[in-house]
């Protein structure tokens, strides 16, 4: 009853496309993995992984969450996860119509163009400041835990989320490939196709990175292939 009813509260809402429904925090996590979604509307309490561990995994692949739930003792912690609202059960359509306007917001604010001049980029790595050249980085991955960043032939573990260091990095240099992955375009040397449907890029150096389905076309236009 609670997800027909978001269902019809969403589809009212001008532009908003509902392209899945999941019953698990685990279907929740499959679904973020196979799909290019914008926003995830969330419980806490979902049958396997909770609604928190669903939200950091969306974070971390820039998909913007709303929970909504009949549990307020969790706020603090959903929008220290970068939540974009909190909205409290029974759910009023106006309230939902008013938390789609600021998911819209940031995503007009993340897709505007980043500075193309920054010279260096800060790396947090043990409380210090590393000072790196965008130009430099080749690719990072996310392993679960931190993120490594591939500097020349260093690679340097640093405690930005990949979304972070996504932001501090020059769009037009750079690529998320994977929910786990971002390539700098001049280092890509070539494209494996996978039977996923994805590719294995690999880059100046001999560095293998994992292209998603999702990603794919993307970077094919990126990088000019058709």
């Amino acid at each position: 009853m609670a997800r027909k009813r978001m269902r019809r509260l969403l589809s009212a809402i001008a532009d908003v496309e509902v392209v899945a429904e999941c019953t698990s925090g685990e279907q929740a996590l499959s679904e973020l993995d196979e799909r290019d979604v914008d926003v995830a509307f969330l419980d806490i309490r979902m049958a396997g992984a909770s609604g928190l561990e669903v939200s950091e995994a969306a974070v971390e692949l820039g998909v913007e969450v709303v929970f909504t739930t009949a549990h307020p003792e969790h706020a603090v912690v959903a929008f220290e996860q970068g939540a974009a609202d909190y909205l409290l059960k029974p759910v009023e359509a106006e309230r939902l119509a008013a938390a789609v306007a600021r998911v819209r917001e940031r995503l007009s604010r993340a897709a505007a163009p980043r500075s193309e001049s920054l010279d260096r980029v800060a790396l947090e790595v043990r409380g210090e400041l590393r000072l790196v050249d965008p130009g430099d980085v080749s690719h990072a991955v996310h392993d679960g835990q931190l993120v490594t960043v591939w500097v020349g032939a260093e690679s340097i573990l640093t405690e930005l989320s990949l979304s972070e260091l996504e932001r501090k990095l020059p769009s037009g240099s750079f690529e998320r490939v994977h929910r786990r992955a971002l390539v700098n375009l001049r280092f890509v040397e070539r494209l494996s196709p996978m039977a996923s449907g994805g590719y294995r890029a690999t880059l100046r150096g001999g560095h293998e990175v994992p292209v998603s389905r999702q990603a794919a076309r993307a970077l094919r236009r990126r990088l000019g292939i058709r």
